[in-house]
C-alpha cells in the first residue's frame, strides 16, 4: 500500500502543473503517467503564451515535468486500472499495489479520432495534417486548406476556419445526412465534397489527396474535424456526472460530484487548450490543498 496526500492522474500540462502547486504547498503527490498525453504530438506552438518563437509539445512537458519534480512529485509510469471511494479516502489499484490518497485529481485528457489516412501519424508530426484551428489556425492563413468531417462539426469548424482563408474544402466522409449545413457553406464559398479518401501521398510539404473518382487536389494543410473522445472511465465508474459530450462536469473549483475527486484539463467540459488546462489544474490544486487543511482543522 503507498500513502500519499493527493493521486494525480495523467502527466499531461494539467496533471504537471496541480503536481508543481501540491507539493510547493507542501503536500505529497504521486503522478501516475499513463502514457504520451495529447500535448506530445504538438510539432510547435506559437500558441502557448511564452514563447514567442514556438515551442514543441515535448518541450513543453519536459519543463512541466522537471519543474514538478523539482519539489517532490513522484511520477511513475502506469495506468490507474479502478478507483474506489469510502470514508474520506480514494483507492486506486495501480500496476500491481494499491495506493491510497486523500483526495484524487483527474488529468486524463482525451483521445483525438484521427482520420483513416495512411501516414496519418508522419503527417501529424509534419504539421500537414492538425487537429486544433484554435491553437493555430493563424498558420493557416491564405492557405488552401481541407477539413474532413463526417458530420456538422466538419462544417462548423471548416466555417471558424474561414476567419483564415477562403480556399477552403469540407471533405465529408460521413453519411449525407449527417450533414445540414450545405448551404451555409456555399454562402461562406466553401467547397464540399462528399466522397470517401481512397489514397493520400504527402510530398514538398503538402497534403495530395487522391479522391473523387481520381481527381488530385492538393491541399496545404488538412484538419481533421473528426472529435474526441474523453478518458472519463475511472470516473464514470465512480458515478461521476458527465456532461452530454461524455466529459466531466465540474464546480469552479474543478470539484466533480463524487467527494474527494477533482478534474483539470481536456477531460472537463470546455475548450481544450494547454493554458486552460494549467489554470484550471491550478484552481483545482490551490481547492485540494485548502480542503485538506480543513479536513486537518488548519482553517479559520
Amino acid at each position: 500500500m503507498t500513502t500519499v496526500d493527493v493521486l494525480v492522474v495523467g502527466a499531461g500540462p494539467a496533471g504537471l502543473t496541480a503536481a508543481t502547486y501540491l507539493t510547493r504547498f507542501h503536500r505529497s503527490v504521486l503522478v501516475a503517467d499513463g502514457g504520451s498525453p495529447r500535448a506530445s504530438w504538438i510539432p510547435l506552438s506559437h500558441n502557448m503564451p511564452g514563447f514567442p518563437a514556438g515551442i514543441t509539445g515535448d518541450a513543453i512537458l519536459n519543463r512541466m515535468r522537471e519543474q514538478a519534480l523539482e519539489y517532490g512529485a513522484v511520477i511513475e509510469p502506469g495506468r490507474v486500472e479502478a478507483l474506489s471511494s469510502a470514508e474520506g479516502v480514494v483507492r486506486a489499484r495501480l500496476a500491481d499495489r494499491e495506493v491510497q490518497a486523500r483526495a484524487v485529481l483527474l488529468a486524463t485528457g482525451v483521445v483525438d479520432h484521427h482520420p483513416d489516412l495512411p501516414g496519418v501519424e508522419r503527417a501529424v508530426e509534419r504539421a500537414l495534417v492538425r487537429i486544433c484551428p484554435i491553437c493555430d489556425g493563424y498558420e493557416a492563413t491564405d492557405k488552401t486548406v481541407a477539413v474532413i468531417g463526417h458530420s456538422d462539426m466538419g462544417a462548423r469548424e471548416a466555417a471558424f476556419l474561414r476567419t483564415y482563408t477562403d480556399r477552403l474544402t469540407l471533405i465529408h466522409v460521413g453519411p449525407p445526412g449527417a450533414l445540414t449545413e450545405r448551404a451555409a457553406l456555399a454562402e461562406l464559398g466553401i467547397d464540399v465534397v462528399e466522397t470517401p479518401i481512397e489514397t493520400v501521398r504527402i510530398e514538398n510539404d503538402r497534403v495530395t489527396a487522391f479522391c473523387w473518382n481520381g481527381q488530385d487536389r492538393a491541399f496545404d494543410l488538412v484538419y481533421s474535424a473528426l472529435g474526441t473522445s474523453p478518458n472519463a472511465e475511472l470516473a464514470r465508474a465512480l458515478g461521476a456526472r458527465l456532461a452530454q459530450d461524455g466529459r466531466l462536469e465540474v464546480d469552479l473549483h474543478q470539484r466533480t460530484s463524487v467527494p474527494g475527486l477533482w478534474a483539470a484539463g481536456d477531460v472537463v467540459r470546455g475548450l481544450n487548450q494547454i493554458a486552460v488546462a494549467t489554470a484550471e489544474a491550478a484552481v483545482a490544486a490551490t481547492d485540494i490543498h485548502n480542503a485538506l487543511r480543513r479536513a486537518d482543522g488548519l482553517t479559520l
